[in-house]
């Protein structure tokens, strides 16, 4: 048996519009019981509320309760949007998301599935699919990472000093190029909360070119670092200890995840490379006895080959697969062959019934400058947010925050859940 919602709504940072919804419209519904766990929805005395809620006492409709929604089989909800970002400029979006679990137990893990069509006024179009489904009693893991992208995007260099073709470190010049990503992986469970598995990752960049009128010796340049087209095809070898229960929204926990991948020219791949991802995010209650959550992120994406990757599939800021790593910055502001990066967050409440909330969040970022080995630059970043709940049941949030960076970066960013 299922248990499900349904939302038309935004995505990810580099796919949401943090601004301006237009309109919207919320029809919620959800099974005959509906599902309440420690990690989905807070304990209270005072009725929670949610965006569907205000939907209802603004427009008079008959909202006793849970009872309208407890009594259909699905929540869903529309929200054609368009706003600004960085990276997007202006853009419009739409997208869908459903959400189920597999089972009725306090321990089962919500599954999701994700698309949207973002369309921006520097001529993007962004086109994801995403989908985390996990088994009966959380045996077996299923992850699809699919992602098309035509992207006029920026590039500034190598390394967190300066970029490597200007001494200006905030020079910034256009690449446009397409490119898809198809990630696909399997997790089974070993010991509680500890999965292992592997999976096939391609990736490839094509029609790459630089659109800005350069000089001779920065074109040379760029030219050396971009190729035209860059492919990668290889095999990842993943280990998970993740017991969250709601990964949208996470109240306690740990995660862990390590990903190693080897590519291969065999499979497809231009060159021999590897990389290691290794992902950690602990959250605590702080004050112990209160709602709010100290959530803490450390990321490590590393180059483990001699052969370097291609430029494109290095790692940089934003790149990471939820595209959520250096709030403060423009995606892609900084790159090199390794990256380490760590972030904290303070997540507390406003309104008494669950509404609204805030954030506080500082992170830095350091990386090898210039390919070599070097750290010589901490990259800081820092900002507040503001948290509106759109669905108490799974205890989805809007996340709009507005981010500082070194250099005189600032911006909104935006998200449907958490970031991390």
């Amino acid at each position: 048996m299922y248990y499900c919602y349904y939302k038309f709504t935004t995505m990810k940072r580099i796919f949401t519009s943090p601004l301006f919804i237009l309109f919207s419209f919320f029809c919620h519904a959800q099974s005959n019981q509906s599902r309440f766990l420690s990690d989905t929805l807070y304990e209270s005395k005072r009725p929670q509320k949610d965006i569907v809620d205000i939907f209802h006492n603004v427009f008079h409709k008959k909202n006793n309760g849970d009872t309208i929604r407890a009594e259909k089989k699905f929540n869903w909800s529309m929200i054609p949007a368009a706003g600004y970002t960085l990276q997007t400029g202006f853009a419009g979006v739409i997208s869908g998301n459903i959400g189920f679990y597999q089972q009725r137990s306090k321990d089962q893990k919500i599954s999701n599935i994700s698309t949207s069509y973002t369309y921006s006024q520097y001529k993007q179009t962004i086109f994801p699919l995403y989908a985390n489904i996990w088994t009966k009693g959380n045996k077996i893991n299923f992850i699809s990472d699919f992602k098309y992208l035509n992207y006029p995007s920026e590039v500034y260099g190598l390394g967190g000093k300066r970029i490597s073709i200007e001494a200006n470190s905030n020079t910034a010049y256009t690449v446009n190029f397409k490119y898809i990503k198809l990630h696909q992986s399997i997790m089974f469970n070993v010991l509680k909360d500890f999965y292992v598995g592997g999976g096939i990752y391609y990736d490839q960049f094509w029609s790459i070119k630089v659109t800005d009128s350069l000089g001779t010796r920065i074109s040379r340049l760029l030219t050396r670092d971009l190729k035209t087209s860059e492919r990668a095809s290889g095999l990842a070898i993943k280990a998970l200890y993740d017991n969250r229960i709601n990964q949208i929204n996470p109240q306690n926990g740990e995660y862990l995840s390590i990903t190693y991948r080897p590519n291969f020219t065999f499979m497809g791949s231009q060159s021999n490379w590897s990389s290691l991802q290794i992902d950690a995010r602990k959250y605590v209650h702080f004050p112990a006895n209160s709602k709010n959550i100290l959530a803490f992120w450390g990321f490590a994406w590393l180059t483990t080959s001699k052969t370097t990757p291609p430029y494109l599939m290095l790692p940089s800021t934003g790149w990471d697969d939820q595209n959520n790593t250096g709030r403060g910055y423009i995606q892609s502001r900084f790159r090199g062959k390794n990256m380490y990066y760590y972030e904290n967050e303070y997540r507390f409440g406003i309104t008494r019934n669950g509404l609204l909330g805030g954030v506080v969040f500082a992170n830095v970022q350091s990386f090898s400058a210039d390919l070599s080995d070097e750290y010589k630059k901490l990259l800081f970043g820092y900002g507040v947010g503001l948290r509106i709940k759109l669905n108490k049941h799974s205890n989805t949030n809007l996340c709009i925050d507005y981010g500082f960076g070194q250099n005189n970066s600032h911006g909104f960013f935006a998200n449907i859940g958490e970031v991390f």
